[in-house]
């Protein structure tokens, strides 16, 4: 049976596994699920048609599954997913989805989400992600594996933020991310690979060669977005890492920072 402080509040319907820890003052509503050696600290509170995997850790004052930040809600049940060992830190804040799009938030495995970060409806956060305190999404808005980012980041809703890029804090994002991208600023510019998140996940040197021609194909060789493209998906067929960012680049989204 999970341990519940004699203080939190579990409705009768949510699904706990018996390992699972939940803290002084917390709230569980009816349509909860929580994986095992999942810890829910004081004062979370949990709400909706909410799916949370094994090994989290949620701590004090997070707010998930709530229901969305969107006029156009009108009280669909609608969901959020969350996967396993995530770390979401204090008030961190993460809404169900909507009807007008997928109907729900996701958020992937072994993600971190600092302080005070917020994940909007519908939003699709993949695995490994960090979130610095203050980052922000949008609804809508899509984030690649291993993308980091930093404190106080705003993400415009739709866009997309490609795998193992790096936005620098404060930044504004209004379009899309590339992956292994560096972007930064107000609006958020391109500012070279993120050659040492690269290096940390195991990237073998050539591939971050091909990733930086890859980029100055894209940015700096005065070619057109098309041009670059068709280079790039040429370039995949024989450095297999680049088919992450050719695969992006043939996605429609906002069009990309450039």
């Amino acid at each position: 049976m999970a341990s519940v402080h004699p203080t939190a509040v579990v409705a009768a319907g949510a699904r706990l596994a018996p390992d699972v820890q939940v803290g002084p003052f917390a709230v569980i509503g009816s349509d909860v699920e929580v994986g095992a050696g999942t810890t829910i600290a004081s004062h979370v509170v949990i709400a909706g048609r909410t799916r949370i995997g094994r090994g989290n850790r949620i701590f004090q004052f997070a707010s998930v599954g709530e229901i969305p930040q969107d006029r156009k809600y009108g009280g669909e049940p609608t969901a959020t997913e969350i996967g396993d060992d995530n770390v979401i830190r204090e008030f961190v804040t993460i809404h169900a989805g909507t009807v007008l799009d997928r109907g729900t938030t996701s958020i992937g495995d072994r993600n971190w989400l600092l302080a005070y970060a917020h994940v909007a409806h519908d939003c699709v956060v993949g695995n490994d992600t960090t979130f610095s305190n203050n980052a922000q999404l949008a609804g809508h808005v899509v984030v690649g594996d291993h993308a980091v980012l930093g404190g106080f980041v705003g993400v415009h809703q739709f866009c997309r933020i490609g795998a193992y890029a790096m936005v620098a804090a404060g930044s504004i994002v209004l379009q899309d991310v590339p992956p292994f991208v560096t972007a930064s600023g107000y609006p958020a510019k391109p500012h070279g690979t993120n050659g040492e998140g690269l290096r940390r996940r195991g990237f073998a040197a050539s591939d971050i060669i091909a990733i930086r021609r890859a980029y100055k194909a894209l940015y700096r060789n005065k070619l057109s977005l098309d041009e670059a493209r068709a280079a790039i998906a040429a370039e995949a067929g024989k450095v297999p890492a680049l088919g992450i960012m050719a695969e992006f680049l043939e996605t429609p989204g906002r069009g990309i920072i450039r």
